[in-house]
This record gives structure tokens, C-alpha cells and sequence, in this order.
């Protein structure tokens, strides 16, 4: 069985964040472990994985909204894709997440979520799961 795990994610905006808890989950079935790591990347420059609340709906709306004030898409930028605000924004919330698998479950906070983070959408992306038994 392996304990890696190939998600995609189709995004619909330009920039959102999307709770892909369920693919945690059921990486971990599938998995069989117990007690370990699980490792949550995305291998693009211009997404990310974050860990963040998951009660309150505003705050998504919030880092959002901070994203686009902290780095606007400039006219002046040179990289000719017109995207360099979605490379910057990745390289702040960074490209994975490590949590830690304890008696089969996963160790979140009360309000954790994980959430795929785009930022030069809508595109399909991919989101890897790697769960390393120890």
C-alpha cells in the first residue's frame, strides 16, 4: 500500500482558499496508519498550504483581502505572465504543512483546518499527501 496520495483541486477564482480536509482524511484511511507525519504539499509557484481557522468564513474573506492590500499586482512588475503577486503570496504562506497522526487521527487545534491557497486561479492544481509511519 502506499502512503502516497495524489489530490486534484480545481479552483474557481483568482485567489481563495479551499479546506481540503477531506483529502487528509481519507489519505489517512487509505493509509492504515496509526502514529506519524503527514505531509501536505502543493508543487506550484503560485499556490500554497496554510493552516487556519475553520469556523468563521470571514476570516478566509479577511486574509484575502489583506493578501490583495500587502501585494498588489503592479503594473511595474516585469515577469510577463502578469501573475508576480501570486508567486509573492505563495512564497509567504509557502508551498506545504506537517501535522502530526496520533492514535489514527490527526492533531488539529479545535478551529484547524488545512486550505489549499491559490492565487493565480481558476486553474486545476494538485495537492500531494505523503504520510510517513513512525
Amino acid at each position: 500500500m502506499s502512503n502516497l496520495f495524489k489530490y486534484e483541486v480545481n479552483t474557481k477564482q483568482k485567489q481563495e482558499l479551499i479546506n481540503i480536509d477531506e483529502y487528509l482524511y481519507k489519505a489517512l484511511e487509505e493509509s492504515g496508519i496509526r502514529e506519524g507525519l503527514m505531509i501536505i504539499y502543493c508543487p506550484h509557484t503560485t499556490a500554497g498550504i496554510t493552516i487556519n481557522e475553520n469556523a468563521d468564513p470571514d476570516v478566509k474573506k479577511d486574509l484575502s483581502a489583506s493578501l490583495n492590500d500587502t501585494f498588489p499586482n503592479h503594473d511595474y512588475f516585469v515577469h510577463m505572465e502578469g501573475n508576480s503577486d501570486g508567486h509573492m503570496k505563495s512564497s509567504v504562506f509557502g508551498a506545504s504543512e506537517t501535522v502530526i497522526i496520533s492514535n489514527g487521527k490527526i492533531i488539529l487545534g479545535t478551529w484547524q483546518s488545512i486550505y489549499f491557497c491559490e492565487f493565480d486561479g481558476p486553474r486545476k492544481r494538485t495537492v500531494y499527501i505523503k504520510i510517513i509511519e513512525g
